[in-house]
């Protein structure tokens, strides 16, 4: 069947997760595919080589970032200009190729020690809220991106002319380790590929338990490099693998980058379903559609189900300086944390009991989100399996004059219930395509395609 690939859209690529976050559901009949490249640390001469926590706590590494920068702490509705810093934009033939392990480095959330902090990252159970370590993962992700810049043509004493911006978050993945909110995390990370002026950055979870370690999750994230005033691409030094190791990173950062590429162009948000998908389609349309009658719209909702409709969750948030990053912008952070806290409160009061969370896929960030801006949240379920629920949270900033609305942000969650959940089912065409996108973002997390 000939299916049109026109008007794409930019799409951005697959976030895989799987979190312990919450209490254990019970075992699922679904079994998980592993991808070959997940490094849940890092390269051995890396690490062999690598400072302990060199960048000291999450808080100076702002600080520093700040300092870099040129930013002064303290909100002015008018940034300080940075125009001046373009003459100081670099060209790509003068930046010299970097190694991976000239960007990696590590920090620590001292939780252990700081109780002020233990308040804004425990939950009432004792664990870790995931959605700040989303906050600090994603902040992380931009230091690593400072430390593999070199600039040798930069006069001393001249802030750097670069501005760093989250595309996505490509995939996260868990190990079943259930992090504490009061005990030290510490994140490490480094630049794993670069295009002309993207970059993507890989970034490590782990808790000191018991005297050593452990491992908590593993992040890719695709960074854009921008000028100093973020008007335009910047170039960002190319990686010059040291050996064979960072050449397989490598090889996997293209390779992902190809991958992005297939599953933007095959959204069924751009090309009609499939033919098994519109199988699909005609059986819901079968399953919900009266025998007895052929009233136009008559509808009827079989035993255990509901409607797509009725399941969701919305809040409207308005934003303030204090979620900004350094550009004025609403911190990418606050924007995950934000919607997969409202996505895991949807799937809650869906099964009506305490779910886990199991994978996030496409975290994208397709407009920026001015500080004066209402952010509307939604989270919808489109799609169930046996105990696992799909939702899609979309983020849209609200004008506050005319009413319309823009979407920003579009994330998919999995979360798994102790025992079977009530089946969704979708009541309108419209309904029926985000029913097919949630199936498609379910069996690709679950790995079941």
């Amino acid at each position: 069947m000939l299916r049109s690939m026109l008007g794409a859209r930019k799409c951005w690529g697959l976030v895989r997760v799987r979190n312990s976050m919450e209490v254990t559901a019970k075992v699922s009949p679904i079994t998980l595919a592993t991808s070959s490249r997940r490094h849940y640390s890092p390269p051995t001469h890396i690490k062999q080589s690598a400072v302990a926590n060199e960048s000291g706590t999450m808080a100076q590494i702002k600080q520093e970032m700040m300092t870099r920068l040129g930013l002064e702490p303290g909100y002015n509705p008018l940034p300080k200009s940075r125009e001046h810093l373009l003459k100081y934009q670099p060209k790509l033939e003068d930046l010299p190729a970097r190694a991976m392990q000239d960007s990696f480095t590590s920090a620590i959330i001292p939780l252990s020690t700081d109780r002020t902090l233990q308040d804004k990252y425990v939950t009432y159970l004792g664990s870790v809220r995931m959605g700040r370590l989303l906050e600090d993962m994603d902040m992380f992700a931009a230091w690593c991106c400072h430390k593999h810049l070199k600039l040798p043509s930069l006069p001393e004493g001249v802030h750097l002319p670069y501005t760093f911006v989250t595309i996505l978050v490509d995939r996260i993945d868990f190990t079943n380790v259930l992090a504490s909110g009061t005990q030290d995390i510490r994140l490490s990370g480094h630049v794993s590929w670069v295009g002309t002026s993207s970059i993507e950055v890989v970034v490590w979870l782990e808790q000191l338990v018991g005297g050593s370690y452990q491992k908590l999750t593993r992040a890719l994230f695709l960074m854009a490099a921008r000028n100093a005033t973020n008007t335009a691409a910047a170039p960002v030094n190319p990686i010059k693998p040291a050996n064979e190791e960072e050449k397989v990173i490598l090889a996997g950062g293209a390779d992902r980058k190809k991958q992005r590429q297939i599953l933007c162009a095959q959204s069924v948000f751009k090309v009609e379903p499939n033919d098994p998908e519109q199988t699909l389609m005609y059986e819901l349309y079968k399953r919900t559609t009266p025998s007895n009658t052929l009233e136009l719209n008559k509808r009827i909702l079989p035993p255990n189900c509901r409607w797509m409709e009725d399941s969701y969750q919305m809040s409207t948030i308005p934003s303030f300086p204090e979620h900004r990053n350094h550009h004025n912008r609403v911190f990418g952070g606050f924007l995950m944390r934000s919607a997969l806290e409202i996505s895991w409160a949807a799937a809650f009061l869906y099964c009506k009991t305490r779910p886990k969370l199991e994978h996030i896929s496409d975290i994208s960030f397709e407009k920026p989100v001015g500080v004066d801006s209402f952010i509307k949240m939604t989270a919808y379920v489109v799609y169930t399996k046996l105990n696992y629920v799909q939702i899609m949270t979309v983020a849209d900033v609200l004008d506050t004059h005319t009413g319309n609305q823009v979407t920003t942000n579009t994330f998919y969650y999995t979360f798994s219930a102790p025992d079977t959940v009530t089946e969704v089912l979708p009541r309108s065409y419209h309904e029926t395509m985000w029913y097919i996108q949630g199936r498609r973002k379910f069996e690709a997390s679950m790995g079941l395609k």
